[in-house]
């Protein structure tokens, strides 16, 4: 197994075999910069370029690291992202010489994790959230239409998707505030002005868009796949109240527009490729041009902790798996461009909430409560059915390897209340 000379513990979620880009800036001081995460370290790619780290690579003198997004990079073709994927592989193996014995450069181009604050990696212009788990739409369906007409009538034959909102979209740790919005309560004729009451987290994973396409070309379902840069984590917040009076018909709006967390490491594609696996079987068969041939899914293990103010560790109230998605990254990106409408790089596509078949697997307190009826039960006595002030959700993923992990680290945010504002 190829190892790296910087030691890397086996539970670590990022050995030498995953290597994720993120954006960076040294607490001591300094422009944000690109970097690599490799065990409990972060390499400078800006640091390594100055030093022609990269001159025998289609990124000399691109200038491509000293950026405070990883936007430019994006922007390029996969045989580059491999090539350089591979040169800094090179660089930080165990045989290597070129790092591995420079100290002055090891010391300029290597921080400890804490030493350095992660910033939003992207710059997101556009971002769609798809809803592409079937257990998690049927069981939405149960509770809000009865099994009879769980599964609406187009969900079977395309992937369901709503434009949401770039601007909200913040980097693991940031606090959400509650929002407000109107909601109309069950024994009441008409709606009231307030703070949510019933804030929720949602499980995803989101696909950034590298390359992108120009408007009037669709992207085929064959090549689809290239035009995704990497993926994250993602914690897409919901106020079920709110959404609950206001979505019908044109769908989510206040309800998931204040805030999205996503992770700060990428982890591209090529790191995740001996964990794939075939999607769930489709029935009916999608029309020709969402029918993936290839394997489309990835064996991600994905858990979900919640810790309240008054809890000395947290809880893990929710095990998934990114292979249980109905409709694959592929498919989603055809649907998307199908139209015409053309992707760009940064634009994020998140998969929706993804929940498993058995209750622990669900990915969403509406889910987990069956929507308040049966509340979780905390290991220190609490009991939840929505998230409360002051509770911290964690969401974290990986992929097990044979003696080692390719993960996402987390992401994370803490609940703050609502400011009380507006009209009633």
């Amino acid at each position: 197994m190829v190892r790296s000379f910087i030691q890397v513990e086996p539970d670590s979620h990022f050995p030498i075999q995953n290597l994720p880009y993120g954006v960076f800036r040294p607490l001591r001081g300094g422009l944000p910069r690109i970097g690599v995460a490799i065990g409990k370290y972060v390499l400078d790619l800006a640091v390594l370029d100055s030093a022609g780290c990269f001159d025998q690579t289609a990124l000399s003198g691109k200038n491509m690291f000293h950026q405070p997004s990883l936007n430019a990079l994006m922007s390029l073709s996969r045989p580059v992202w491999k090539e350089l994927r591979s040169t800094i592989r090179r660089l930080l193996d165990a045989e290597e010489p070129t790092l591995r014995d420079n100290e002055e450069l090891r010391a300029s181009a290597i921080y400890a994790q804490n030493e350095v604050e992660m910033l939003l990696p992207v710059e997101i212009g556009d971002y769609t959230d798809f809803y592409a788990s079937k257990d998690h739409a049927t069981n939405v369906g149960i509770l809000f239409r009865g099994k009879e007409n769980a599964l609406l009538p187009n969900w079977l034959h395309l992937p369901v998707g709503y434009h949401g909102r770039a601007s909200s979209v913040v980097i693991s740790g940031s606090e959400v505030r509650r929002p407000q919005g109107q909601m109309k309560l069950p024994d009441s004729a008409v709606p009231v002005f307030g703070s949510s009451r019933q804030l929720d987290f949602e499980l995803e994973v989101g696909c950034l868009i590298g390359t992108g396409n120009d408007q009037g070309q669709p992207v085929s379902i064959e090549e689809a796949e290239d035009y995704i840069f990497g993926l994250v984590l993602v914690n897409d917040w919901s106020a079920r109240d709110i959404q609950s009076w206001e979505y019908q018909p044109l769908g989510p709006f206040l309800a998931k527009n204040f805030a999205t967390s996503i992770s700060p490491w990428v982890v591209p594609l090529e790191a995740l490729e001996p964990f794939r696996v075939p999607a769930p079987k489709q029935v009916p068969e999608p029309l020709p041009y969402l029918r993936q041939i290839s394997p489309g899914s990835f064996n991600i293990t994905l858990e979900v902790y919640l810790q309240s103010q008054s809890m000395k560790q947290p809880d893990r109230i929710s095990a998934s798996n990114f292979r249980y998605l109905y409709w694959t990254m592929a498919q989603q990106i055809a649907h998307h461009t199908v139209s015409g409408c053309n992707l760009r790089p940064g634009d994020l596509l998140a998969s929706g909430t993804i929940s498993g078949p058995v209750k622990e697997s669900r990915g969403c307190m509406l889910e987990l409560t069956w929507r308040g009826s049966e509340p979780l039960q905390m290991n220190n006595g609490d009991e939840r059915v929505w998230l409360e002030d002051g509770d911290c959700l964690t969401i974290t993923g990986w992929c097990q390897g044979d003696g080692y992990k390719v993960g996402f680290g987390e992401v994370t945010g803490r609940v703050l209340p609502a400011l009380l504002k507006g009209g009633s």
